[in-house]
């Protein structure tokens, strides 16, 4: 790697890498910014949208890195996980796993980790920082966003089960998603072009989250978000 770009020199090795997000233009967008093989040292072989799609993808290309979201169609990341978790066992070459989430939450978090992901970053990662925590992933290493990594750390620190809360499960993590946004003041417009959404769709989870914790406006579902740490 070299100190300056904090990327590969053109005649290093390369990792192959596999992309799994739900919105195109994201996939596009890290495409963009990570795919220029001789300048990062790192090949885009696949892409999915879905659990399907990732695991014949996965299955088929069998890359040292796949880029994992956490909330895809067909049962999300663990999902990919749970299926993929021959390859990820193979010793000779083992395909390793880095979530790559709008998503900062401890239960998401830790859900792909004990699925055996080696890390888990955010989106607001650069470019730079991005392939980095790929290569060192392809090496073995786990990688995590700040703060994140002190979830998975409590978690198998302790040996209790976390509490079941009956509100938040009636969430669809989409809903979740939302929910935590609107907590922490964002507008319904800064939420859609967080999210790679329509402005309307926003509206819709809102309702859908209002009417499901029987919450009358997002300040009263600021208060309850709160008071569950989930901010």
């Amino acid at each position: 790697m070299t100190a300056e770009a904090g990327v590969p020199d053109s005649g290093a090795r390369r990792v192959r890498v596999v992309l799994v997000d739900d919105h195109r233009m994201f996939r596009t967008g890290v495409q963009a910014e990570i795919g220029q093989t001789d300048r990062t040292g790192v090949e885009v072989v696949g892409e999915a949208a879905d659990v399907e799609q990732a695991v014949t993808v996965i299955t088929a290309t069998r890359p040292e890195v796949v880029l994992l979201d956490v909330h895809l169609p067909g049962g999300g990341g663990v999902e990919v996980l749970r299926r993929s978790a021959t390859l990820m066992a193979d010793a000779e070459r083992p395909v390793r796993f880095l979530a790559l989430s709008v998503s900062d939450a401890a239960e998401d978090v830790i859900g792909v980790i004990r699925g055996g992901a080696r890390g888990y970053v955010t989106k607001t990662i650069t470019g730079t920082d991005l392939v980095d925590a790929i290569f060192r992933v392809s090496d073995g290493d786990a990688v995590f966003s700040p703060r994140l990594a002190g979830f998975v750390l409590d978690a198998f620190a302790s040996t209790d089960a976390p509490p079941v809360d009956e509100d938040l499960d009636r969430l669809t993590q989409r809903e979740r998603e939302v929910l935590r946004l609107i907590a922490r003041g964002y507008a319904y417009k800064e939420i859609a072009k967080q999210l790679f959404i329509s402005v309307k769709t926003v509206e819709s989870h809102v309702s859908a989250v209002l009417r499901k914790l029987q919450l009358s406006n997002r300040h009263e579902l600021t208060r309850w978000a709160t008071a569950r740490r989930l901010v």
